[in-house]
């Protein structure tokens, strides 16, 4: 193994974007067809663009039921970096307020697809139902409401409209419409369609899965303006091979594109994959719809099982299985399998081995699942609540914004030739993405059978890591004559942060691997790189620590690489420890929990061990797959 502090080369190199490189491997192999180049800043190399693609607003039944009143337009005015509203409001005017220090580069609104056209209904008078008993508690009670039509429709087997959408639920279809049209309007508005490329925004939805109470859902995203004329819903097709045939059918009408992003694995009790792929043909359809996984968002991380021998698994991890399980301690279950997303790509291995072709080949973004309208807010300082499962009050002011058990969810990393739906929407097929969960930490992924042990301290990091090998989300192939064992390439440099909120230094890059041996998937963990072992946290100031490294580099060689055995290794970088939002809030208040006497009401958490106020905040590369070489 080598390990190497960064020299920071390769991340002037790439910011300046100056001379043409060597076309990516991938290109070359034509593996992939180059976005057309449109953007003034077209970066060759690529470069990190973040954003969020899990965003609700008040066009939402839920979010609109927890007071929400920001629509898409607003949203993405937020993501650009203008001030947001939030909830309470009072005389019409929102008591609270949010913007972000540094704007998005793209984002996507993806209200739920369920419920839009009788929430239209119920608060437009005239329309037939608008007088319904449901409209009026949605608009009497509406937290009343949300809970009652959840139980209903959105976590039902059989989910069934009510008796005003008339029949075959026609009437909502029709009224969902209008919704329809708001959210593409607001895409269609937000988008800099100039040389300038400042912003990007994607059409999209939420087909909201739940049968039984185990999220199935995924967010639907379409690569430009060409759409179907109303979005499928839970209730019209209650599975993802339903859902995918719709959408199929209506694109081929309408020449769209689209790809689905499952998210929440962590309670779906495995649902979300338990699908079986029989034949290659389904392998093939479900790699080629769904190639990205959510696993890190505002109700938890989903990239591995807490509890397990990798000591950092145990972050974000909520202790309950299903969200209605949330109030009920005694009710609380660990997820079964299938529920993480190192348990679903190691199962991906072992239907490669039976099929022929890996169904599971995702790479792994973050978003943060807001239903405030608050794009890519993943600031732990003053976290205002993200509203899911109904923690994020209308009535008043909260001291404590959201469940404790909550987050503020992650963003995605895409490396991208420019800031355009077509440069990023190539991005997200071919999985050169990570997660992050919140931190704008850059990090670049490369495996190879040849590069050299000295690749961190090259000029031309970016440009040997293509032209030797593949990025993040790619699929490696051994040269004949190549070396024996593959080597991996990784450097991350940490969030530059504001000037009021300073980003925090790296503690150390891993790399994961896991591989099929004898018919058992197999896991392990290897640092690769890390800083000095200190940690200067002082969690009753909540000052950003200084130990750590700006930057760190190192290039790993797998010596027990078997080619006779399909394996995949991804990257995760960690922070040094930080605040988490719940120990921000402590220490404003200058809890000492030696002093009952400082102890606010409502602050009892900060004295509570099963709550977090320390975290390790990270990004999670998508994975580089070496599969077994078959004949033929």
């Amino acid at each position: 193994m080598a390990v190497l502090l960064a020299t920071g080369l390769w991340f002037a190199h790439a910011a300046s974007a100056v001379a043409e490189p060597a076309t990516p491997r991938a290109a070359a192999n034509g593996e992939e067809n180059a976005p057309p180049h449109r953007c003034a800043s077209y970066t060759p190399t690529r470069r990190v663009l973040f954003g969020d693609l899990h965003v609700h607003t008040a066009l939402s039944f839920d979010a609109n039921s927890l007071g929400t009143r920001n629509l898409p337009a607003d949203a993405y005015r937020f993501a650009r970096g203008e001030e947001l509203g939030l909830q309470p409001y009072k005389d019409g005017k929102a008591l609270r307020h949010a913007r972000l220090e540094r704007p998005l580069d793209f984002a996507a609104v993806t209200d739920h697809s369920e419920l839009l056209g009788e929430l239209h209904i119920c608060h437009t008078p005239g329309e037939s139902g608008y007088s319904s008993l449901v409209c009026r508690i949605q608009r009497r009670w509406p937290l009343l409401a949300y809970i009652f039509v959840s139980s209903r429709m959105l976590n039902s087997e059989n989910p069934v409209r009510y008796s005003f959408c008339g029949s075959g639920g026609e009437l909502c279809r029709k009224a969902a419409s209008g919704p329809w049209q708001t959210i593409r309007d607001a895409a269609e508005e937000a988008y800099d369609r100039s040389d300038s490329c400042s912003f990007t925004s994607f059409v999209a939805y939420e087909w909201s899965g739940g049968p039984g109470g185990n999220m199935t859902h995924r967010n639907v995203i379409f690569a430009d303006e060409r759409v179907p004329e109303l979005p499928v819903s839970f209730i019209d097709e209650t599975t993802a091979e339903g859902l995918w045939n719709h959408l199929e059918n209506d694109c081929e009408k309408s020449g769209c594109r689209f790809l689905t992003i499952p998210h929440n694995t962590n309670l779906s009790n495995g649902m979300l994959f338990a699908t079986e792929t029989g034949t290659i043909e389904d392998a093939q359809r479900r790699r080629r719809l769904e190639p990205l996984l959510e696993v890190m968002q505002h109700k938890g991380d989903s990239e591995c099982r807490g509890g397990a021998p990798d000591e950092f698994c145990s972050f974000e991890k909520l202790p309950f299985s299903r969200m209605q399980e949330q109030p009920f301690h005694a009710s609380w279950k660990q997820p079964l399998a299938l529920s993480f997303a190192r348990e679903i790509l190691g199962e991906g291995l072992r239907r490669e081995s039976r099929l022929g072709l890996n169904p599971f080949r995702f790479g792994m973004i973050a978003a943060t699942d807001t239903h405030l309208g608050a794009a890519g807010d993943t600031d732990e300082r003053g976290y205002p609540g993200h509203g899911a499962g109904g923690d994020t009050t209308s009535l008043e002011v909260p001291s404590v914004p959201d469940s404790l058990w909550f987050n503020p969810g992650g963003l995605a990393g895409v490396w991208a030739e420019e800031n355009s739906r077509e440069a990023i929407w190539a991005a997200l097929g071919r999985r050169e993405v990570y997660s992050t969960s919140g931190p704008r930490i850059l990090v670049r992924y490369f495996a190879g059978f040849g590069y050299s042990k000295e690749i961190c301290r090259s000029k031309r990091f970016v440009e040997d890591g293509y032209a030797g090998g593949v990025p993040m989300g790619g699929e490696l192939h051994p040269a004949p004559g190549a070396a024996a064992q593959p080597t991996f390439a990784v450097s991350a440099l940490q969030d530059a942060g504001t000037a009021s909120s300073p980003g925090t230094p790296l503690d150390r890059i891993q790399i994961v691997k896991i591989w099929l041996s004898a018919g058992e998937v197999r896991q392990k963990v290897v640092d690769v790189a890390s800083s000095d072992a200190g940690n200067d946290l002082d969690p009753r100031t909540c000052e950003a620590p200084k130990s750590g490294s700006a930057s760190l580099c190192a290039s790993w060689t797998d010596e027990d690489y078997d080619p006779k055995q399909s394996a995949l290794y991804y990257a995760r970088v960690l922070e040094k420890p930080s605040c988490r939002w719940t120990g921000y809030l402590c220490a404003a208040v200058k809890v000492d929990c030696r002093k009952e006497s400082t102890i606010p009401g409502g602050f009892e958490f900060c004295c509570d061990q099963n709550i977090d106020k320390v975290t390790r905040e990270r990004a999670v590369t998508s994975p580089i797959w070496i599969p077994v070489e078959r004949a033929g």
